[in-house]
């Protein structure tokens, strides 16, 4: 089966809702895990099961290159490769590629974007045929379509030609998506200009997908104009198809968009920073390489229930991170992507309770102090 969506209520334009998979149900809003090379990098399955993990992404462009779609395949497509027993949404790949094509001119082509491999430099052309049936092999649970993601900022010309570009290679894929139990998500783009993003919106639905990606936000921009972008993407998005929102996984952003109507999130962002030795709480993020968390003897965060902090200290993670001891990082991960999971379990309650908009000022009154 593809995934089913089901919207349960909502909380003004707030949204609870279940995603029905082949892996099980679902509650959305919901913070999914980014695991690029088939893994969420120093996380084993169990876990990212431990901290309630739902929908976890792969990289469509890094597992082509390596181990490459017919392995994956080979070994009985993703889930039994990375032996990961829920639902799995693999990218297009079009945001590596985008940044690794150097001349926006030349190397964007309608058949598709020509760029040099990252790993030995050779040549390479992605198309959207070619994205689809790299996902296709990989037999992930949702795969997206194969877009533009343009440069912020980008002048009004070239987005317009990009939204259109973006149209016809969205119809290209869907032509020769062939896997039955995989749905397939449309993206919408048209930067920051209002008329581009309902034209995108409104053609990309006509095209009848599966669900919708709102892309293009989180490239620079302000955080008035990123807002400004899901307003005018979501407006005239269908309720009944779930809405995902590309590369987001700061807790305010994530409220923001809740309070939007977009219902699925992910980013890289918990294990990046996690790496550098910060971490997420109530109060704001941490930065536990700081001298003043030498001989703190308490956890990361006292009413966490992950397993970095009911076990350890923030003494210790400090001395970890410090010393470069690869724990320190795991640790730091295990509680960043739990904290982002348990604020949208928090959201998905507001949302049931009718308070969501009360619930949010509370968090972001605590976290910005």
């Amino acid at each position: 089966m593809k995934i089913e969506y089901k919207l349960i209520k909502n909380d003004n334009k707030a949204r609870l809702g279940k995603l029905k998979t082949n892996y099980g149900e679902y509650d959305t809003p919901m913070f999914m895990p980014v695991g690029t090379r088939a893994t969420v990098k120093s996380l084993s399955p169990d876990e990212l099961y431990e901290v309630g993990s739902g929908i976890a992404l792969a990289n469509t462009y890094h597992l082509w290159l390596r181990p490459g779609e017919d392995t994956i395949k080979k070994a009985g497509g993703l889930h039994k490769f990375m032996n990961y027993k829920r639902p799995i949404l693999t990218d297009s790949g079009g945001f590596q590629v985008f940044s690794l094509a150097k001349n926006k001119e030349k190397d964007i082509t309608e058949e598709g974007v020509h760029f040099k491999s990252h790993l030995d430099g050779s040549n390479l052309l992605l198309t959207p045929e070619k994205s689809i049936e790299i996902q296709n092999k990989l037999d992930s649970d949702i795969a997206m379509s194969f877009d533009e993601c343009p440069p912020y900022p980008v002048s009004y010309e070239y987005m317009k030609k990009s939204v259109e570009r973006t149209l016809r290679w969205a119809k290209r894929g869907k032509d020769v998506h062939n896997n039955p139990n995989q749905a397939l998500f449309g993206i919408v783009q048209g930067g920051e200009f209002t008329d581009l993003r309902e034209y995108s919106c409104k053609e990309t639905v006509k095209i009848d997908f599966d669900g919708y990606s709102i892309g293009g936000t989180s490239v620079g921009e302000s955080k008035e104009v990123m807002y400004k972008m899901i307003d005018d993407g979501i407006r005239y998005l269908p309720v009944d198809k779930v809405r995902y929102l590309m590369g987001v996984g700061d807790p305010i952003d994530i409220l923001e968009a809740v309070e939007r109507g977009i219902d699925i999130f992910d980013c890289v962002l918990p294990t990046r920073i996690a790496r550098h030795g910060q971490a997420f709480t109530r109060n704001g993020k941490i930065n536990l390489n700081n001298a003043r968390f030498k001989e703190d003897f308490t956890p990361v965060e006292e009413e966490c229930d992950c397993y970095a902090c009911r076990n350890f200290t923030k003494g210790y993670i400090r001395h970890l991170i410090t010393t470069k001891e690869t724990l320190g990082g795991r640790l730091l991960s295990i509680h960043n992507i739990r904290f982002l999971i348990k604020l949208t379990e928090e959201i998905r309650e507001a949302i049931k309770d009718d308070i969501f908009l009360e619930y949010k000022e509370q968090f972001i009154n605590k976290y910005s102090k």
